[in-house]
């Protein structure tokens, strides 16, 4: 037997891999319109990094991550999301030190060891943004509507905003008393991993799908902020509605990340199995200054890219023409076979796009190929047409066909 690919991974063919074109696409348009900025990081940092960042009571650290050991003896993880190593660089390159904002986004692979199952990989493609440098509700509403735009412009339907706030250690502290009080006497009623969570981490176990109907009666972290939570929180509503965000409030959403603080929020849709969470992500004060950085505050969203394009599939969107040939190029004999060589050359160099048969197949088999690849033109030369310096140029969505010269060819096809 031959070689497969690795459980959890996949290939992208042609055909697909438009689709993942077109999705990406607009997430670098919607950046360059909200002003955010590409930045590229290594896919492997110093495991020190996700421990500290991400959160040592995290599913992520404890069970997810591909981590080794390198040649020199260092511990090396594969990054299993793409804040930490965004607010690394930042730190390391001393961005926080520009006068404006930094507003940061990112498109790449993720790598996590976990179960397989629709929409989930072990390694998965996220598009993700961080803007750091002000603690403004403002702000974390701009990174909601940006990650609702997205959803909205590469045409998915029926996609809902949930938001909460998750407050401040302090708020997070005082708050875990009551939870505990609550959850003690249904502890053997919970799953193992809540049982193990309510000795870490407490507000994990209001995110557990399987013992949501032990929770109905569970106090609600909004009755536990202080001025400051609730300011916030009131504030970012407030832009939410300004900017016609419809948006759910979720007081359990809890997102699966420790260094959130105030604003937490989830995009959910419904068509990919069990899972209904496509996006998320919060604000993150402490994180920065958490990494060895300056105390700089800071808010982003990761969105799943594999889970977006399943939903489009699912929902059956109209992705038209994501790979369409602009001219089909057919040469009869020798001599014009070679003139359409070049002719297709100089298209291309014009932004153009051609092709040709190079299986010395029959006319009748290469205009089948145009059609394959929907082209919108076919150009057929001939012999005659060679002698006269001109070429048939046919629309093949009117039918319409005109003799045009060679020089003349790219105007043509462009005007």
């Amino acid at each position: 037997m031959g070689f497969q690919k690795p459980p959890g991974t996949q290939d992208f063919l042609p055909g697909s891999v438009e689709k993942w074109q077109f999705v990406e696409s607009k997430a670098r348009d919607i950046c360059r319109r909200f002003n955010f900025r590409e930045i590229r990081t290594p896919m492997f940092e110093m495991t020190e990094l996700y421990k500290r960042g991400v959160g040592e009571t995290t599913d992520i650290v404890e069970k997810e991550m591909y981590t080794f050991t390198d040649r020199g003896n260092r511990s090396l993880t594969l990054r299993p999301e793409g804040t930490a190593g965004a607010v690394r660089a930042y730190v390391e390159n001393k961005l926080y030190g520009e006068p404006d904002l930094t507003k940061l986004y990112y498109i790449g692979p993720m790598f996590r060891y976990e179960r397989q199952q629709a929409g989930r990989y072990r390694q998965f493609h996220q598009f993700g943004v961080e803007a750091l440098g002000a603690v403004d509700a403002a702000l974390d509403a701009e990174v909601i509507a940006l990650g609702y735009t997205f959803y909205s412009e590469v045409g998915l339907k029926d996609v809902r905003v949930e938001i909460n706030s998750v407050g401040t250690p302090a708020v997070r502290a005082a708050f875990r008393e009551r939870l505990l009080g609550f959850l003690e006497p249904k502890r053997e009623l919970l799953c193992k991993d809540c049982q193990s969570r309510m000795e870490r981490n407490p507000l994990r176990v209001l995110d557990c799908k399987t013992d949501q109907a032990h929770f109905e009666d569970a106090p609600s972290i909004l009755d536990s902020l202080d001025e400051e939570c609730r300011t916030h929180f009131e504030a970012l509503q407030e832009h939410l509605t300004g900017m016609n965000i419809p948006f759910y409030i979720n007081p359990r959403l809890v997102r699966g990340l420790d260094y959130y603080t105030h604003t937490a929020f989830e995009y959910k849709a419904e068509g990919i199995g069990a899972i209904d969470t496509i996006g998320g992500g919060g604000r993150y004060n402490g994180l920065v200054a958490d990494i060895g950085g300056p105390d700089q505050p800071g808010v982003g969203l990761g969105l799943g890219l594999e889970r977006t394009v399943m939903l489009l599939e699912s929902q059956g969107a109209e992705l038209d023409n994501l790979h369409q040939v602009d001219v089909y190029m057919v040469g009869l004999g020798e001599a014009a076979e070679r003139e359409v060589t070049r002719l297709l050359h100089g298209l291309r160099l014009r932004g153009i796009s051609a092709e040709r048969d190079y299986q010395g197949r029959k006319m009748k088999a290469q205009m089948k190929s145009a059609d394959r690849l929907q082209a919108r033109f076919t150009a057929i030369l001939g012999d005659d047409e060679l002698s006269r310096g001109e070429i048939a140029l046919k629309n093949m969505a009117t039918g319409e066909q005109k003799f045009v010269a060679f020089e003349q060819l790219a105007d043509e096809i462009l005007k």
